[in-house]
């Protein structure tokens, strides 16, 4: 039970580390501002390197697609509240859809390591 928590702790600081470097990428204007894109940099390489742990567990297409999943919604809320970026519809519903199926592939997939 232990290892779970921390393979999902570790995915979850991954997430994390992932959506704070795709910030500061939008925050960097093409990597020609020097923090955000050291903080980009470092971030992206923490969130590699403890989605790498979350690998330990969690088979990689499922991993994945919770790492990525989640970022994209994440970092959407965070383009509309932070950089006035609007999703249109169809961006949406794309965005939902990728939602639910994260939601499924934990839910239903006997892939996962519940």
């Amino acid at each position: 039970m232990a290892l779970q928590i921390n393979t999902y702790a570790a995915l979850g600081v991954a997430i994390t580390l992932e959506v704070v470097a795709t910030t500061n990428l939008q925050l960097s204007e093409q990597m020609t501002k020097l923090v955000p894109t050291v903080i980009m940099a470092i971030c992206y390489i923490g969130s590699f390197y403890f989605l790498s742990i979350a690998l330990r567990t969690i088979p990689i297409g499922i991993a994945y697609a919770i790492w990525s999943g989640l970022g994209i919604v994440l970092i959407s809320a965070i383009g509309y509240f932070r950089f006035r970026q609007v999703l249109d519809l169809p961006g949406m519903i794309g965005v939902g859809l990728i939602v639910l199926g994260v939601v499924v592939a934990n839910v239903f997939s006997k892939s996962m390591t519940h």
